[in-house]
């Protein structure tokens, strides 16, 4: 309890302080309802001033030498080493999350940190050859400046590292704006970290709000260059909007409707262990997770009976407790909303082959099959434990299946042919797909991002410097040019 107490306030300018807005948030642990903080809001002068804090701390901090910068990330990584028993247990606290995602979350942040540690050394400018006698020119990657981060509450810890770790790295300071739902993992727990680990003061703020309080002082304000952004496709579309009249630039990683697909030569019960971690790891609230599980009509029977098996087995309860595999969805809205989006799809005709309760926060895996082609429930992204259990004829059925989204995130196709695999996942309008795994991923090294609604931009590895750097072209002539006038 102290942990939340200590780490739920403000972090602007490298001072911990109580936001001055007119009420507060209260943070709340999802399966029990106990109170683990109350954090009043900051207001629109206290983003001004976070802001403000970090352009002044950025110019010195992009002069640093790259080495300093290095230095300070290699130290949060040793910093999460000796908080790792905490942070695991403010995952579960905090968001519900079983211990096994609580850890899986912390070594993946860990793994973006030491990436981010690799990335501030990286060369900051290349020679390039001109057509013109004697002239040198040099391309100069510098940092942006400033950039804003808003992160989700599904994976605060890690989505918040994958943008605020590489973001410092390369030079930059960052104004943080984390999820209500997670103040402490997506915002004070990461601002702890870095002060622990020397980063001076005003390169890191972290200030915790809602659009109630600020509007769009956050993202319209005129400081930041970048806006990251992780969430629903509905917020992010506004973010978009709002970033990109004043000429920001925005990477967003947004909603997903993913379909996991299961070819007529695929090892089934190695796809039913893939199907199953894809959709319902921490209660399928996860942007990736397999909303729609796809399974050629030859082998749907034997496939359905194992899922459905395992699905029924999958226990569900306390997070605390190491035999949990499903804790609570992150607050009674979403169980509500869970609910009724199983019983709508019930009144369109769709069978429930399994059928969750619902206590509360906590919702039971279901499994749903026969719905309606027109059902907009295998159009729209559902975030919580239910899984649409659709058949299909052939390959070309399954690729006109798996597409008809207005989302293109991730994705898995299983099958005894990996080659098979790449050709059918290169059909796939999509940022991801993976062959005979999960479609839940990610990876620091290689490009994370979405098509069409699910996002725009990339992040992670070479992406990720792209993102958060820009290029100055600075021409030396060493000759004298000749001028037309």
């Amino acid at each position: 309890m102290s942990f939340f107490h200590e780490l739920a306030a403000q972090y602007i300018d490298g001072e911990w302080r109580a936001g001055s807005g007119s009420w507060d948030i209260i943070d709340f642990n999802p399966y029990n309802g106990e109170k683990l903080a109350a954090i009043t809001v900051a207001t629109a002068d206290e983003v001004d001033r976070a802001y403000r804090a970090a352009e002044r701390a950025q110019r010195d901090w992009a002069a640093a030498t790259a080495h300093e910068r290095r230095g300070v990330l290699e130290r949060a990584v040793r910093v999460t080493e000796e908080l790792a028993d905490d942070i695991v247990e403010a995952i579960v606290d905090e968001l519900g999350g079983t211990r096994s995602k609580a850890r899986y979350e912390l070594a993946a942040a860990q793994d973006f940190l030491r990436e981010a540690a690799r990335q501030a050394l990286l060369p900051a400018a290349r020679i390039l050859p001109s057509p013109v006698d004697g002239k040198e020119n040099r391309l100069y990657r510098v940092p942006v400046g400033v950039i804003g981060v808003i992160s989700p509450f599904n994976f605060p810890f890690l989505v918040t590292m994958k943008s605020v770790a590489p973001a410092l790295a390369l030079g930059n300071a960052v104004v943080l704006k984390p999820n209500q739902n997670a103040p402490v993992t997506g915002g004070g727990l990461v601002a702890r970290i870095f002060e622990e680990a020397g980063l001076p003061a005003g390169l890191l703020n972290v200030v915790v709000t809602d659009i109630a309080e600020i509007g769009d002082a956050f993202i319209e304000h005129p400081v930041p260059k970048v806006i990251s952004f992780a969430g629903s496709d509905r917020t992010g579309r506004h973010v978009a909007a709002t970033a990109g009249a004043r000429f920001k630039r925005v990477i967003l990683e947004l909603s997903g409707n993913s379909a996991l697909v299961v070819l007529d030569d695929a090892d089934l019960d190695y796809a039913v262990d893939a199907a199953v971690f894809s959709r319902f790891v921490y209660q399928g609230q996860v942007c990736m997770a397999a909303n729609r599980i796809l399974v050629d009509r030859s082998i749907a029977a034997e496939f359905t009976e194992k899922f459905t098996a395992r699905v029924a087995a999958l226990r569900t309860g306390d997070p605390r407790d190491p035999e949990t595999e499903i804790g609570p969805v992150i607050n009674t809205f979403q169980a509500e909303a869970l609910t009724a989006l199983v019983d709508q799809a019930l009144a369109e005709g769709a069978t429930a082959l399994v059928r969750g309760r619902t206590r509360g926060t906590l919702v039971g895996p279901t499994v749903l099959t026969g719905l309606p082609a027109d059902s907009p429930l295998l159009s729209q992204e559902i975030f919580g434990p239910v899984a649409l259990l659709i058949p299909f004829d052939g390959e070309d059925e399954a690729v006109r299946i798996a597409d008809d989204s207005p989302y293109g995130l991730s994705g898995a196709v299983h099958t005894a042919d990996p080659e098979r695999g790449v050709r059918f996942a290169r059909r796939i309008d999509s940022g991801m797909f993976h062959v005979n795994d999960a479609t839940v991923q990610d990876d620091p090294l290689v490009a994370f991002g979405g098509e069409k609604a699910s996002g725009n931009g990339r992040l992670n590895g070479d992406a990720t410097v792209e993102a958060f750097t820009t290029q100055k072209w600075i021409s030396i002539q060493h000759g004298r040019s000749h001028f037309p006038l």
